[in-house]
């Protein structure tokens, strides 16, 4: 089966950080998680703003608690498109790190048929998006689920994650620290460098204060690129906008020929385990 923009859908979830995607491509859809205040609700993205959340955040006294789609909210989705799409690709948050995958599936045999593929993109945040990106752009072109099986391994091995936190906190609290806890103890202006590898959260350096941390997102950036119009960069904070800006001028003077596809606040679900003052870098050579 040949696959297009105009035949094929992709849906991702809110922890993608792209909630214009829909905007973008007329195929996408978002699905959100949830994060909870004690007994209140929101849907990411939905019902609650990234700033919302960050201002609400300051004056909590305890951390709120993030859960995954139902398997109905998927389906609800699946529905929509159907009528439409002679395939829906949906692309997850790893499973390692939400149960999100899960419904997705489950929604997917609530549909029955073969209409739709659900794919576990082992990555979060800007990552996802930027492979959903990478999905799309093959769907412009036309291709086959083969190509996009072959794409998402290609991507899964090739691309890159750094993120920096002010602490370990949210993800200790959250239970998505994995070996990261290495580094947890007295992090008084010390940042450290973690990475997503196989859906897990990994340490990668200690560095002392805001200035050497991005002296090695450079380092680490310009060490596994050249300048080409087919790298591809996600850049994120979390209420942090002016390393946002710090980054995205990192890359313009590095590397002026990559295309920075997302720029974006991290919404409530991934704030809640990364906490403020977060800030996440992604790329991958689209080759």
């Amino acid at each position: 089966m040949n696959l297009t923009a105009e035949n094929t859908a992709i849906v991702i979830d809110s922890t993608a950080d792209f909630p214009e995607a829909p905007e973008r491509y007329p195929n996408f859809r978002v699905v959100p998680l949830y994060v909870l205040f004690g007994e209140e609700s929101f849907k990411d993205y939905v019902d609650i703003t990234p700033d919302r959340f960050y201002e609400r955040l300051q004056t909590e006294a305890e951390l709120p608690t993030t859960s995954q789609p139902t398997p109905g909210d998927f389906l609800a989705t699946f529905e929509e498109l159907a009528p439409q799409y002679e395939r829906i690709i949906a692309l997850t948050i790893a499973s390692t790190l939400s149960g999100t995958y899960g419904s997705a599936q489950a929604a997917a045999e609530m549909l029955g048929g073969d209409k739709v593929r659900v794919i576990d993109s082992g990555t979060v945040s800007a990552s996802l998006g930027l492979l959903a990106i990478g999905v799309q752009q093959r769907l412009q072109r036309g291709t086959t689920d083969e190509e996009i099986d072959a794409f998402v391994a290609h991507y899964q091995r090739e691309h890159h994650l750094l993120f920096t936190v002010n602490t370990l906190e949210y993800l200790a609290k959250g239970g998505r620290i994995g070996r990261a806890a290495a580094f947890a103890g007295n992090l008084l202006n010390v940042k450290p460098i973690l990475a997503i590898r196989d859906g897990e959260v990994i340490p990668l350096k200690k560095v002392r204060g805001n200035p050497k941390a991005f002296a090695e997102f450079r380092e680490h950036f310009v060490s596994t690129t050249t300048d080409s119009p087919n790298l591809r960069v996600g850049i994120a904070h979390a209420a942090a906008p002016e390393r946002l800006q710090a980054l995205r001028e990192l890359v313009e003077y590095e590397r002026p020929h990559a295309q920075i596809e997302i720029a974006t606040t991290l919404g409530a679900v991934v704030g809640t385990h990364a906490g403020p003052g977060t800030v996440g870098f992604f790329w991958f050579l689209d080759e």
